[in-house]
C-alpha cells in the first residue's frame, strides 16, 4: 500500500479495505483462523492469485497474521489480527445495511429501479 495523506478517516478506511475482496476475506477469518484452501472455499469466486496477493497486502498492512506451521507438509493458516478485528467490528454494520438493501441493490444492478 502507498503512502498517503488522508482527507478524512473513511478516506484511510477505503484504502486500507481496497475493493471487493478484502472485505470478504476480512468477514470469513472473523469466525477464526482458516487454511489457505479453506478460505478459498470460503470467499466464493475468488482466484488463488487474487487470494494469495490480497493476503500479502492485509498481512503488510497488520490485519492478518499469516502462521506456518513446522510440519511435514507444511502448514500455513490466516488469522485476524486485533487490528482485523477492530475493522470486521467496524464493517458489521454496512454489511447489515447491505443485507436489509440487497433486493433493491439488486434490482438496480438489473436495471429496474426498486
Amino acid at each position: 500500500m502507498k503512502k498517503r495523506s488522508y482527507t478524512c478517516g473513511l478516506d484511510a478506511a477505503i484504502d486500507i479495505m481496497g475493493g471487493k475482496w478484502k472485505g470478504l476475506i476480512l468477514f470469513s477469518l472473523g469466525a477464526g483462523p482458516l487454511r489457505f484452501g479453506q478460505l478459498r472455499r470460503e470467499v466464493e469466486g475468488i482466484s488463488e492469485r487474487i487470494l494469495t496477493l490480497q493476503l500479502r497486502e492485509m498481512e503488510s498492512c497488520g490485519l492478518v497474521h499469516r502462521e506456518e506451521f513446522p510440519e511435514i507438509p507444511p502448514r500455513v493458516e490466516y488469522s485476524l489480527t486485533e487490528f482485523g478485528h477492530s475493522l470486521n467490528r467496524a464493517m458489521t454494520p454496512l454489511g447489515e445495511w447491505g443485507e436489509e438493501h440487497m433486493g433493491r441493490i439488486e434490482a438496480v444492478r438489473r436495471g429496474a429501479a426498486g
